[in-house]
């Protein structure tokens, strides 16, 4: 890929972080926009990077950003982590949906491609895995805060192809499932395990730690995401980015404690008695990644153990997010992240 102009929206976030750093080394002009501060950590970005700060939810911001002669848009901006979901679901479904909107119309107006960043929870909880793109999507009630940020991640993608088919719009869905590593806060089922255990703390199993995930390194998605940005045969078309390695909660957990050399006997929390209709959790969580295999050439190449001891020793490197306040023992917190 020859360089580009891009913008990241949502690039100081976790994903939108890496991947920016990966836009830099190749050579990419990078503009950042995002409702924050770039972190101290992210010298790449500080350095390298124009910043433009805003609501995504603010067209007129937006479009200091987005301008004429940017070649494509990787929109990452969005409100993730179960614990969002339930402390703000207004905010999930404004800024996902709302945002999306403002950054297609803009994308439309420059002439710039875009790739959208969605989620495995766009499928719910169909219990027919793995789940190929075109996969039925079962939620449960809208009472049910947890479903908002599914419901606005469906909503965004039918927004995409939309736009797509009506006005020409260049632009590509990638869905992640699991992703972890370096800089996810710890409020995700992987990052927070990793978290507990180097500050001393014991594990947080929720639901005896049966359900299972496909966890996908963040190298590896971001490896998706640019091989979608100009393939030919990817525009209007939607990508699973995940591993296919099934791991059942309590295992990753396991993991964790054996590569941070931590004992695993810690807190069992019961997700129904403690937040009672407000959530669900879902069982099994598997992609079908063939299509993106077949068309993209893409594979997760880092296996859990890989990702985990890289993951591990950035936290131990970095003091300052092993600082960051844990969000909570009573908080389900299941991975979903994208």
């Amino acid at each position: 890929m020859s360089p580009t102009r891009a913008v990241v929206t949502g690039g100081a976030g976790f994903v939108g972080s890496h991947l920016v750093e990966r836009l830099i080394g190749r050579g990419d002009e990078v503009t950042v926009f995002d409702s924050g501060p770039v972190p101290h950590d992210q010298r790449l970005s500080r350095e390298h990077a124009r910043h433009v700060e805003g609501d995504i939810r603010d067209p007129a911001r937006l479009a200091e950003a987005i301008t004429r002669g940017v070649d494509v848009v990787y929109h990452l901006a969005a409100v993730v982590g179960v614990d969002q979901y339930l402390a703000r679901p207004l905010d999930v479904i404004d800024i996902n949906f709302l945002g999306t909107r403002n950054v297609l119309e803009q994308a439309l107006r420059v002439g710039a491609r875009v790739v959208v960043a969605s989620t495995s929870e766009v499928f719910g909880k169909n219990p027919a895995v793995p789940w190929s793109e075109d996969a039925d999507r079962v939620l449960g009630p809208t009472s049910a805060d947890r479903w908002t940020y599914s419901s606005a991640k469906a909503l965004t993608e039918h927004l995409t192809l939309a736009f797509g088919r009506q006005h020409g719009l260049e632009a590509t869905i990638v869905r992640y499932f699991n992703a972890y590593g370096p800089r996810q806060r710890p409020a995700f089922m992987l990052s927070r395990s990793i978290h507990r255990a180097l500050n001393g703390r014991p594990a947080v199993l929720y639901d005896k730690g049966e359900q299972t995930r496909c966890f996908t390194f963040v190298d590896d998605a971001i490896e998706g995401t640019l091989l979608a940005a100009f393939h030919p045969a990817a525009g209007g078309e939607t990508f699973n980015v995940g591993s296919m390695v099934e791991t059942t909660m309590g295992d990753a957990a396991r993991l964790v404690a054996t590569l941070t050399e931590t004992d695993l006997a810690g807190v069992a929390v019961d997700t129904r008695a403690a937040l009672g209709s407000a959530y669900e959790d879902v069982p099994r969580r598997i992609p079908d990644n063939s299509k993106a295999r077949r068309i993209l050439n893409w594979e997760c190449r880092t296996s859990l153990r890989e990702g985990l001891t890289r993951t591990i020793a950035w936290a131990r490197a970095n003091p300052w997010w092993l600082a960051h306040p844990d969000n909570g023992a009573a908080l389900p917190l299941d991975a979903a992240t994208r």
